[in-house]
C-alpha cells in the first residue's frame, strides 16, 4: 500500500500561488509514488464554482494522481470568519483521517497546520505532521502594519506557533537565514535539537515555463507593447505593506535619469493608482510605462522584453524568512536584479552568483551605483538562468520534499 499525504492550503485552487507553487510541488512529491490529496479553501465557492466545474477539475487533477478536496473560504468579519474556517477545516481533516488514514499531514503555513494538529489530537490514527513554516507569519502581519505590534492577535498567533513547533514532526523554511534563527543545529545535521528533520526549500519555479523567454519572445513582446529598442525595467508583484512602493518608484525615476529612453513595465495585481502617479511624478509620461495585470502563464513572455528587474522589500525581521518568488522568475528569464539587502538569502544570492546589484540605502546615489554595477556585468543573462536552475528549480524542491517525506515515513 502506497503512503498517503494530505496537503492543507488556506488558498483557493485558482490562486496564482497554488498554480505556480503548490501544484508543481505536489507533482514532484508524487514522483516517489506517494498518494497526494489537496485541501483548499475557495473564496465565494458557490458563486465562482459550479458543480460541473468542480467535477471537471477533480477529474483533471485525479489524472495526475492528486485528489482535490475543497471547503468554502470566509472573509468577513475577519477574526470570526477565520475561526469558523479553522473549525470546519479541523472537522473535515478529522473525518478524512478516520476514513483515509493518511501517513502525513502537510500544513502550508500556520493556519492549515493548526487545523491538522487539532484534527490529529481528535483522532485515533496519528499521521505525522509536517509544518511548512515558510515565512514568519505573526511578524509579517505586524511588519506590514496589519496587526499592532504586541497586540492580542499577535500574542495569540505566537502562542499557537509555539504549540505547533512542539506538535510538528518535521519542518520546512524558505531561507538559510530562517534556519539559523529557528534551527541553528540543523545546518550541519539536518535535524533540530529534538531529532526532527528540517529542510530549507526556497520558492522555486518550473524552469520549463521560462523556455519561452528567449530572443524571439523578446522581439514579439516588444513589438506588441510598442517598446522598440528602449531600456526596460520591470517589476512583478504587489504594492503596499512590506513592498516598498515609494522606493521602487524612486528607482524607476533613477533609471529615467540614467537612460533617457527608459520604459517601465509593471506587472501587478494591485490597483494601478498605487504606482502610476508616482511614475508620472518621476518623469514618466504616457507611452513611457505600462502597468497591467497578466496571467501567471504570461509572465515569462512579458519578462522576456525587459533588461533589468527591481525587487525592493522592507528589510524587517520577518523578511529574513522570505524567499521572493519574483526573484526566481526574474533570474529564470535572464534578468539581473536590483534588490535591497536584508531580505532572506538575497544578499548571498546576488553577491556570490553576480546576478545583479544590492543597494544598501534608498538614495539616488545608491540606485546609480547599482545601475553602474549591472552595466559592468558580462554574460549576465546566461549566468542568471544558470543560477535559477541551480537554486530555484522544481527538481531541487522536489528532491528536498521527497527526502523530508522519506524521513517522516521512517518514523511511522
Amino acid at each position: 500500500m502506497i503512503p498517503q499525504a494530505l496537503y492543507l492550503c488556506y488558498f483557493g485552487l485558482r490562486e496564482p500561488l497554488v498554480q505556480t507553487q503548490v501544484l508543481p510541488y505536489l507533482r514532484e512529491i508524487r514522483k516517489d509514488n506517494i498518494g497526494v490529496s489537496l485541501l483548499t479553501f475557495e473564496p465565494d465557492l458557490k458563486k465562482k464554482w459550479t458543480s460541473e466545474q468542480i467535477a471537471e477539475e477533480k477529474a483533471k487533477l485525479a489524472a495526475e494522481g492528486i485528489d482535490w478536496q475543497c471547503l468554502a473560504y470566509h472573509k468577513w468579519p475577519s477574526v470570526p470568519a477565520t475561526l469558523y474556517d479553522i473549525f470546519r477545516g479541523t472537522l473535515f481533516i478529522r473525518r478524512f483521517i478516520s476514513k483515509q488514514k493518511p501517513d502525513i499531514l502537510h500544513g502550508r503555513v500556520h493556519l492549515p497546520t493548526l487545523m491538522g494538529a487539532m484534527a490529529r489530537k481528535l483522532s485515533r490514527h496519528k499521521p505525522k505532521l509536517l509544518f511548512d513554516i515558510r515565512g514568519f507569519f505573526p511578524e509579517e502581519y505586524t511588519d506590514a502594519g496589519i496587526w499592532p505590534e504586541g497586540g492580542w492577535l499577535y500574542r495569540g498567533a505566537k502562542r499557537v506557533e509555539r504549540w505547533l513547533m512542539k506538535e510538528a514532526d518535521g519542518y520546512v523554511v524558505l531561507t538559510e537565514r530562517a534556519r539559523e534563527i529557528l534551527f541553528p543545529e540543523s545546518k550541519d545535521t539536518g535535524y533540530d535539537k529534538n531529532g526532527k528533520p528540517v529542510e530549507v526549500i526556497p520558492c522555486c519555479v518550473d524552469m520549463s515555463r521560462f523556455d519561452k523567454a528567449n530572443n524571439g519572445a523578446r522581439t514579439e513582446i516588444r513589438k506588441k507593447l510598442g517598446i522598440g529598442d528602449r531600456f526596460v525595467t520591470t517589476y512583478i508583484g504587489a504594492f503596499g505593506g512590506w513592498y516598498l512602493t515609494n522606493e521602487t518608484a524612486d528607482f524607476f525615476g533613477a533609471v529615467k535619469r540614467y537612460k533617457k529612453d527608459a520604459f517601465a513595465l509593471v506587472l501587478t495585481q494591485s490597483n494601478p493608482e498605487l504606482i502610476e502617479p508616482l511614475l508620472r511624478n518621476r518623469g514618466y509620461e504616457d507611452g513611457d510605462y505600462i502597468v497591467t495585470k497578466v496571467r501567471p502563464e504570461e509572465i515569462p513572455e512579458y519578462l522576456s522584453g525587459a533588461d533589468i528587474a527591481v525587487s525592493f522589500i522592507k528589510p524587517c525581521y520577518s523578511k529574513q524568512a522570505s524567499s521572493p518568488t519574483k526573484n526566481a522568475e526574474y533570474l529564470a528569464c535572464g534578468l539581473p536584479i536590483v534588490a535591497n539587502s536584508g531580505v532572506g538569502d538575497v544578499d548571498q544570492l546576488i553577491t556570490e552568483h553576480k546576478v545583479g546589484a544590492l543597494v544598501r540605502g534608498f538614495e539616488l546615489r545608491d540606485y546609480q551605483s547599482a545601475l553602474d554595477k549591472i552595466s559592468q556585468l558580462s554574460d549576465v543573462a546566461e549566468r542568471c538562468r544558470l543560477t535559477a536552475a541551480e537554486e530555484f528549480s522544481l527538481s531541487l524542491a522536489g528532491e528536498r520534499y521527497r527526502r523530508l517525506y522519506s524521513q517522516l515515513l521512517k518514523l511511522i
